[in-house]
């Protein structure tokens, strides 16, 4: 019974019954702060996945939006080039017309020149023979001749006037 007079038992013995006494209305506290730190960590846990579900969520829809508009984009590129195709066409053809146009103009001012030459070359060869003419008759008709030839013209007229 050396051991009931050491004074280091009965330290350690009050340590015990006073950590005995603390614990049992210590331990409802200690207990039901750790349940409710558990509790606010569930909850904590259960919230982050529900935002995790959402944000999955909301990258599949952004995803989805993203494939619509890549494709919307693609539509809108194709109908770009079949337009821009569509427009080339229609102008190589209105070039081609434009041009067919105005080489028909072009031939028919230079029908228009050719015959204006022609005329004027008609009208030059007229004078040019009027004054041959008009030489010729001169020198070789004297007075007489000549007017017994306008008699005889101005006698055929009512006969040439019918």
């Amino acid at each position: 019974m050396h051991l009931f007079a050491d004074a280091e038992f009965w330290v350690l013995a009050a340590a015990v019954i006073f950590v005995a006494a603390v614990w049992k209305p210590a331990r409802k506290s200690v207990l039901g702060s750790l349940d409710e730190r558990a509790a606010r960590i569930r909850a904590e846990l259960d919230e982050a996945r529900r935002l995790r579900d959402e944000a999955e969520q909301l990258l599949a829809q952004y995803q989805q939006k993203e494939r619509e508009g890549a494709a919307a984009a693609e539509a809108i590129i194709a109908h770009a080039r079949e337009e821009a195709e569509r427009i080339a066409a229609h102008s190589a053809r209105d070039l081609e017309e434009a041009l067919m146009r105005r080489q028909r103009l072009a031939e028919e001012r230079i029908a228009q020149a050719e015959q204006k030459a022609l005329d004027e070359i008609r009208a030059v060869a007229v004078d040019v023979a009027i004054g041959a003419a008009r030489e010729v008759i001169v020198s070789q008709i004297d007075e007489e001749r000549g007017a017994a030839l306008l008699d005889a013209a101005i006698a055929a007229l009512p006969q040439r006037l019918r």
